[in-house]
């Protein structure tokens, strides 16, 4: 045997295979609906997956505004933020962020399971949240992920 037969394939960005992708949230419980959209965004779900590599997919949640909080979270989880001057560390409970904008809600849940560097905002810039059932990008033709149903 002269040559290997098995060689590790890596993708780059000109190999990669990108989709659109739409996800219906109503009903859906917020943290094991932003773990499968971490994932498919990463494009964890793809046989050529390459760590360092933008390889998933484009993700349209729609319905932001019908997402469940388990247990007491509405009223208890919090989300906390500094303005950057002395005592200026500022807080807003679950109820309260979705009140002012629910897509928030679902894009900090998505932002904190994706990397900390510049892959993790490249890969952030392929969501799209929409609160109610419309969004704008029919031209896409994303095809739609039963949650239920995926793995």
């Amino acid at each position: 045997m002269d040559t290997l037969s098995y060689k590790t394939v890596s993708a780059n960005q000109g190999t990669v295979n990108k989709e659109w992708l739409h996800i219906d949230a109503e009903g859906q419980t917020l943290g094991r609906l932003s773990s499968v959209v971490a994932k498919l965004l990463r494009g964890k779900h793809k046989p050529n997956f390459t760590p360092h590599v933008d390889c998933g997919d484009n993700v349209i949640i729609t319905n932001a505004e019908k997402i469940n909080l388990t247990g007491k979270k509405w009223t208890d989880k919090s989300y906390i933020r500094h303005t950057g001057y002395p005592g200026g560390q500022r807080s807003l409970t679950a109820q309260e962020l979705y009140e002012k904008n629910p897509e928030r809600l679902i894009e900090k849940a998505v932002k904190g399971m994706l990397p900390k560097n510049k892959l993790g905002a490249a890969l952030f810039r392929n969501l799209k949240v929409y609160a109610g059932a419309d969004h704008n990008q029919d031209a896409q033709q994303p095809k739609t992920v039963n949650l239920n149903e995926f793995k």
